[in-house]
């Protein structure tokens, strides 16, 4: 009697052999979740607002009282609200926008993990949230310093003036993040009129910020980032439904 003993051997080829896991699998399901765009909408929301609020914060711009140290502090002291409002914002947008960064990074990488693209738009809005939380840095000192004009020297509520109203405002990086979106929707790593948002908005977010006119990238950076995080949100239907 002869005995026939079969042998099947199972393999499998990922369609994207340069990914560590091919798209749709278990590893990328994350990425069809919009929690993460919805944070975006938060951050662009709460950075439109940091930027309102901090303008609100303008007793050094006074031009009535320039130069008046004791005059401008007086002045701040009655503008408290609007800082409290800008640090409340400011913290929550760039808390919201990690959590974004994070998420688009994955985003990206499931359709353009070869390029660098997804890594420096990820890198430019970690920076950004970065720059928004040195932006608050200063407002408990003086939030609570500036109703006691008697501990307070004046001089250096002038200082902080200054600082609410430029740090938070440099936006340039979120701006690089734009571009990136740009290059990838090049080759449909994202949708095409994602990247010309990004190249209009991130570009001019990134010439402003080069120049020495670069606080107005705070005018234009938070505007990018919401309308790019509404688009993930309410757009990207051909990513999703190619899970």
């Amino acid at each position: 009697m002869t005995t026939h003993v079969s042998t099947h051997v199972t393999t499998r080829t990922p369609v994207r052999p340069d990914l560590a896991t091919p798209i749709g699998s278990a590893a990328s399901a994350s990425t069809g979740s919009r929690a993460w765009a919805l944070a975006g909408i938060g951050a662009g929301v709460a950075g439109v607002g940091a930027i309102v609020a901090s303008s609100a914060v303008n007793a050094v711009y006074d031009p009535d009282i320039q130069g008046d140290a004791n005059a401008i502090a007086d002045k701040m002291a009655t503008q408290t609200g609007a800082a409290f409002v800008f640090h409340s914002l400011a913290l929550a947008g760039a808390v919201l926008l990690v959590v974004f960064a994070a998420g688009l990074l994955r985003r990206m990488r499931a359709t353009d993990a070869v390029g660098s693209a997804p890594m420096v738009a990820f890198a430019g809005l970690l920076g950004t949230a970065v720059v928004s939380v040195i932006g608050t840095s200063l407002d408990t000192e003086f939030l609570f310093g500036l109703p006691h004009q008697d501990q307070l020297v004046t001089e250096n509520a002038v200082m902080y003036g200054h600082w609410i109203g430029t740090v938070p405002w440099c936006w340039v990086l979120a701006g690089l993040s734009g571009l990136a979106l740009h290059v990838a929707s090049r080759s449909g790593g994202v949708p095409r009129w994602l990247g010309r948002v990004g190249l209009v908005l991130g570009g001019l977010t990134v010439l402003a910020g080069v120049s020495p006119l670069q606080y107005l990238a705070g005018m234009t950076g938070p505007v990018w980032l919401l309308v790019t995080a509404l688009g993930f949100v309410l757009g990207d239907k051909a990513f999703r439904a190619a899970r």
